[in-house]
């Protein structure tokens, strides 16, 4: 979860990140969209590798999680449509996250169906850490509250960092923070 964090050690998977972290909701919204996804195409990727003909495997992926994407927003669509609609179009482009095609390719077409469902566990808990320290961050500080839960003044706020310079900004703190205490430990 923090080794291989998708967000704050491999920098993969940002495009959702930079978009949708400007609050705590939003970013736990988006990483429970992203776990289903990765969960679910790991399964079923691993389940099925054997018999999957090399030559097509990645349009193969492609299907399997833009299957579950579809899922995932047309249950949003159903059930949260505020949600859905502050999400927008980042939930649609989950297919073409590298977190979870690269994991289906690294991890999920070459292990068994049970390390595979593990690894999409991992790496969803640490996307989702990421994306919702993230979340939580920028809208303490951007907006004064958490969760939508106002804490303090808007006022006092520093409004950049709800806004998207906000992000690389909190990405880049939470990167100094963790190098900072991986050298502490070792």
């Amino acid at each position: 979860m923090i080794r291989e964090n998708p967000v704050l050690r491999l920098m993969i998977g940002l495009c959702p990140v930079l978009a949708v972290s400007n609050n705590a909701v939003n970013a736990l919204s988006m990483s429970v969209a992203v776990a289903f996804v990765l969960i679910c195409s790991n399964f079923v990727v691993a389940a099925i590798r054997k018999i999957v003909p090399d030559e097509i495997r990645i349009p193969i992926f492609i299907i399997v999680i833009s299957t579950f994407v579809t899922i995932s927003d047309y249950v949003m669509y159903a059930y949260f449509q505020e949600l859905h609609h502050a999400l927008g179009v980042f939930v649609p482009l989950i297919v073409v996250n590298c977190i979870i095609l690269g994991r289906a390719e690294a991890f999920a077409y070459r292990n068994p169906v049970l390390s595979s469902l593990l690894d999409g566990v991992g790496m969803s808990l640490g996307f989702a850490l990421a994306l919702v320290s993230i979340g939580v961050i920028r809208e303490l500080l951007g907006a004064g509250s958490v969760f939508g839960i106002q804490l303090f003044s808007p006022v006092v706020a520093a409004t950049i960092m709800i806004l998207p310079p906000g992000a690389f900004i909190t990405i880049g703190i939470l990167m100094a923070a963790l190098n900072k205490f991986e050298n502490k430990v070792q």
